[in-house]
């Protein structure tokens, strides 16, 4: 099925893990995907297999805690598609320490790319969202944003300001025909959780308060984040879509 067919889609952190399968599905179901992220090789990779396979991608080096950087991301998806519809503020990043150790450059650095990141792929992709007659942005939350944990409060903090952020745009956005979701994964296996993983007691801990038994996989969050970026959500926004294998269900 081609479900974004006609779409000009905005992904950042778009070239590694999560970001990377939300690339190549939403390019597989029609959609001119911009890559968005800080590392060039793992950005430019994501487009040459999406183009490779008759897809259509272009690659937007970015840092999403800079205005400035976001203002040129959103002129040159314009330049290059005509217009923008869906936004998927996927950049992230994780640091896990207690509180009493974070840092208060590991807690900037945080809040700069999940929170500011977000807010940024919010507030300066509206006007091209608005002039396209609406549209959709993703946030990529975590299931961190609904419950605690430890050894991660500023990660924890991060993901729940994300989380009510996206409501917030939702009521703010509404007026424009744009619907602002999040989506809230468990523990997927990535280049980011990849050293939590290599643990075996973490991993066994994982398993055994995850009700399915196991981690998820990136394709498994692209699959949320591709209804939500689809009309098939068209009556859905401030809501929240967890993907963690039944670990919040407890």
């Amino acid at each position: 099925m081609d479900r974004m067919a006609g779409k000009a889609v905005l992904v950042t952190g778009g070239g590694l893990g999560m970001g990377r399968s939300h690339s190549i599905l939403l390019a597989r179901e029609g959609a001119r995907v911009a890559v968005s992220d800080i590392n060039e090789d793992a950005g430019e990779s994501v487009v040459e297999e999406i183009n490779s396979a008759g897809g259509s991608a272009v690659f937007f080096k970015h840092n999403v805690a800079a205005a400035d950087d976001c203002h040129r991301v959103v002129d040159g998806c314009i330049a290059e598609f005509g217009q923008l519809d869906v936004v998927v503020n996927n950049a992230g990043i994780l640091i896990m320490k207690p509180l009493h150790e974070t840092g208060d450059d590991e807690w900037d650095s945080l809040f700069n790319i999940n929170v500011k990141g977000t807010f940024y792929g919010c507030k300066y992709t509206l006007p091209a969202l608005k002039k396209a007659g609406g549209g959709s942005i993703v946030n990529i939350s975590s299931i961190y944003g609904m419950v605690g944990a430890s050894d991660s409060a500023a990660y924890v903090a991060s993901k729940g300001a994300v989380r009510m952020m996206t409501k917030a745009a939702a009521i703010d956005l509404a007026q424009f025909n744009i619907r602002v979701n999040s989506v809230h994964p468990g523990t997927i296996e990535t280049d980011m959780t990849k050293g939590l993983l290599a643990s075996p007691m973490a991993s066994q801990m994982i398993e055994a308060t995850t009700f399915m038994k196991r981690v998820g996989q990136p394709e498994e969050v692209s699959a949320a984040v591709l209804y939500l970026a689809s009309d098939d959500s068209s009556y859905v926004t401030g809501s929240e879509l967890v993907v963690d294998g039944g670990y919040s269900a407890q």
